[in-house]
């Protein structure tokens, strides 16, 4: 239980000083007009990642097909 407790309250103490920092650095990335580039980043990764789940579910469906045919 204290192991619990000692992990929430590290969580939340880094958690607020990840946030805190974000509202800096945000500010510096709207100023320069590179908050466009960091979101189409991320827009991109995230593009990435669905493209992959959707070829590894089809992956998935077409092994589990495989295996309902040979028994």
């Amino acid at each position: 239980m204290k192991s619990i407790k000692f992990l929430l309250t590290f969580l939340f103490v880094h958690i607020s000083i990840l946030f805190s920092f974000a509202a800096e650095t945000d500010d510096i990335f709207f100023r320069s007009g590179k908050i466009y580039i960091v979101i189409g980043v991320i827009v991109i990764i995230f593009i990435g990642i669905i493209l992959f789940l959707i070829s590894l579910e089809r992956k998935v469906k077409r092994l589990e097909n495989q295996i309902n045919i040979n028994e």
